[in-house]
């Protein structure tokens, strides 16, 4: 097993969710006492959510590269960004630490293909709902459609995350909310629902919807495992199309 670098703290909630996946999916994998070979770099949510707001994405790509280097020189093999909105800059971050990249999109859009889907909703922050680095990924890989809220809606996912979600406040009223917009999406299309945030599947999980979450948590550790014990060498074509049977469109370096 290749040792996983988890690039977390964005936000440390949804973080500790990782862990504990990667690691029971370890052990019932293995069995018996086996667990993860991870490190892990938590950074401050506060000061990467002020440099967001500011739009200082060179110095999110700085702070982020330089924890990536930090890993790989600690012994790790491979990354995995432990949010969706930084992977905005992953590819750029990955090439500066030298260290091969699980790409969160192309985990989800792998799971999307599977289910024979060609339209999703995506909730997230406002940047990765509203900038293109995800819509584009996911468009132009895996040939995926992709709608997002009104602005309205954009907005108060938006404001749940930052003012609730990271801070582990979990409302049955925005819990409501989420759910409306959730059947919003659907009504107009919407085959699934991407929770492209990893914070989001601690309100609502697939139980509490109609249509298929696609809960990007859960997907993104399943993914890295399925990396870090992949026979492959990190940079074979071979090893990029693990997921998708498709090359070029999992691991970015």
């Amino acid at each position: 097993m290749r040792t996983i670098g988890l690039l977390g703290g964005m936000s440390w909630e949804s973080s500790l969710v990782y862990y504990r996946l990667i690691n029971e999916a370890v052990r019932t994998r293995c069995g018996e006492l086996h667990s993860a070979k991870c490190i892990m770099h938590s950074v401050d949510f506060s000061e990467v959510a002020a440099l967001q707001r500011a739009g200082d994405w060179d110095q999110l790509t700085h702070m982020l590269a330089t924890g990536a280097t930090g890993l790989r020189r600690a012994g790790a093999e491979m990354l995995v960004i432990c949010t969706n909105t930084m992977h905005y800059i992953a590819e750029e971050v990955s090439r500066t630490a030298e260290i091969p990249l699980v790409h969160i999109a192309d985990a989800v859009g792998a799971d999307i293909c599977q289910k024979k889907m060609r339209r999703v909703g995506l909730l997230g922050t406002k940047f990765t709902m509203e900038m293109d680095f995800y819509r584009n990924r996911l468009e132009k890989h895996f040939g995926i459609e992709v709608i997002t809220p009104s602005a309205v809606d954009r907005q108060m996912v938006h404001d749940v995350i930052f003012n609730e979600l990271c801070r582990g406040i979990l409302s049955p009223s925005s819990k409501s909310e989420f759910l409306r917009v959730v059947n919003l999406l659907s009504r107009q299309g919407a085959e699934g629902i991407v929770l492209g945030c990893t914070e989001i599947p601690l309100l609502i999980t697939e139980s509490d919807a109609e249509v298929t979450l696609f809960d990007t948590t859960a997907i993104h550790a399943k993914a890295a495992i399925q990396a870090a014990f992949d026979q492959q060498p990190l940079h074979s074509s071979a090893f990029r199309s693990m997921l998708t049977g498709r090359p070029e469109t999992m691991v970015e370096y």
